[in-house]
């Protein structure tokens, strides 16, 4: 039960998700609210990274993000950045259907060499959070990026102000 209404979510919200990478100009990749704010650019790798952590998250009891060196491409390419993404959404989706109820229940950890970062608690917590709830998060940084550099929003759950309003 838990399994499907996660698949089901990760189908729709990986749509969302793909919208919203889609209407980042690369003009404006190298935006930066604020000294210590990631780039544009950087937002939108981060986000295509954390569908590649879905593996490490849901089919090892350890994860240890040290050892799994990820190659992401510049920040600054967004073609790349999209590639990693679609490549990255294939690898997450296809962990995800392996998942079980059971799997769910069992505990994980997050290390970084010999320093555990997170956990040990239950995967399907795990999952919810750091996975899901992660891109939700930055998915909302990316729009406030968005509109700040004057740039239309795509409607994630809906039409935008803007579209509603017929700007």
């Amino acid at each position: 039960m838990i399994v499907q209404s996660l698949i089901a979510e990760f189908e729709h919200e990986v749509n969302s998700t793909r919208r919203l990478l889609q209407a980042i100009p690369e003009k404006d990749l190298g935006f930066r609210p604020a000294p210590t704010s990631w780039t544009m650019g950087e937002l939108a790798q981060h986000i295509a990274t954390i569908y590649y952590w879905y593996v490490g998250t849901l089919t090892q009891d350890v994860y240890d993000v040290a050892a799994d060196r990820v190659e992401r491409g510049a920040p600054d390419d967004l073609h790349a950045t999209l590639d990693f993404f679609e490549k990255n959404v294939e690898k997450a989706r296809a962990a995800l259907n392996s998942v079980t109820e059971e799997s769910l229940q069992t505990p994980w950890t997050m290390k970084i060499g010999d320093r555990t970062v997170l956990g040990p608690m239950p995967r399907g917590i795990v999952a919810r959070s750091f996975l899901f709830n992660h891109v939700y998060h930055h998915r909302g940084e990316m729009i406030v990026y968005l509109r700040a550099t004057g740039n239309k929003v795509p409607g994630l759950y809906g039409p935008t102000y803007e579209e509603s309003k017929g700007s």
